[in-house]
């Protein structure tokens, strides 16, 4: 497996300014990385995504650094920015920025909210997540989601979404730590999913119990009402070294890319978790 990063990792450092986004390539690959995932980018208030999606692709050529991955929002019940409707169409342009960018594959959200069951959901999302599939294998950009946002983040109903769309374009971003905020054991439910894996983040977590008192500011609850803080690889309690022995077992060799949510210093947090990652993967080889 190739060890990406997710340029998502770098949002504290962005946000507060210690860096532009422009520079995340060349950082990542001055950590080790050898691989990289851009998530929500931000763009330059000159520039445009179009024209910034170019220069992004420039800059990884430059420092020698793969794109493997275009990350974006999407919602086919709700809509993002346009009405569920259009969210396909919408899509499509995405798929055009992975384009520009040179990804190999993009990962979209399913939904974020819906009032009924999942079950009552799986058509409508399984109908828009075949049809961008379609334009996808047009333009040879695999495409898939990702078990995230509390309500398409369970490994059984990941698994009735792939089942639904029912395209071979069509796969999982598997994020090893997400399981955790809808209170799943990550082994168990990475087992369950690991043969419709796309792509593979490996994420860390502290948790407490919801029944303990509110540990403050850093931390969430998760759907079960637990408590969640991001954490260096090796430092939380994901069975991370498990959880890539699993996918080796699966047959899955493609990128796993650190997703950093940690409060520490992304940097620090980053070259920590690299090493541990490195090290697992020579465990399991």
């Amino acid at each position: 497996m190739k060890i990406g990063v997710s340029s998502y990792s770098f949002s504290a450092s962005v946000k507060s300014g210690a860096m532009r986004f422009i520079d995340i390539p060349a950082k990542a690959k001055e950590l080790g990385f050898e691989v990289i995932e851009f998530s929500t980018i931000t763009v330059p208030p000159e520039s445009t995504l179009v024209a910034f999606a170019a220069e992004l692709a420039a800059e990884c050529r430059r420092v020698g650094i793969e794109i493997g991955n275009y990350t974006i929002k999407a919602d086919f019940i709700n809509g993002c920015d346009v009405p569920p409707e259009k969210e396909v169409e919408r899509l499509r342009g995405e798929l055009e920025i992975a384009q520009i960018l040179g990804s190999p594959s993009m990962r979209h959200d399913a939904t974020w909210r819906f009032a009924g069951t999942f079950d009552q959901a799986v058509p409508t999302l399984a109908d828009g997540c075949r049809k961008v599939a379609e334009i996808g294998s047009s333009m040879k950009i695999r495409t898939m989601v990702e078990n995230h946002g509390l309500f398409a983040q369970d490994s059984d109903r990941m698994e009735k979404l792939v089942a639904g769309v029912d395209h071979p374009n069509f796969g999982i971003l598997v994020d090893m730590g997400n399981f955790l905020c809808a209170d799943e054991d990550p082994t168990h439910a990475v087992g369950r999913i690991a043969p419709f894996a796309s792509h593979l983040h490996a994420k860390d977590f502290h948790v407490k119990a919801g029944t303990e008192p509110d540990p403050g500011r850093g931390w969430f609850r998760t759907r079960g009402g637990n408590y969640l803080r991001g954490a260096i690889i090796g430092h939380g309690v994901v069975p991370v070294r498990q959880c890539l022995e699993i996918m080796k077992r699966a047959g899955y060799t493609g990128t796993v890319s650190i997703e950093f949510e940690g409060i520490e210093d992304p940097v620090l947090g980053l070259s920590i978790g690299l090493e541990n990652l490195k090290r697992y993967l020579a465990e399991i080889s």
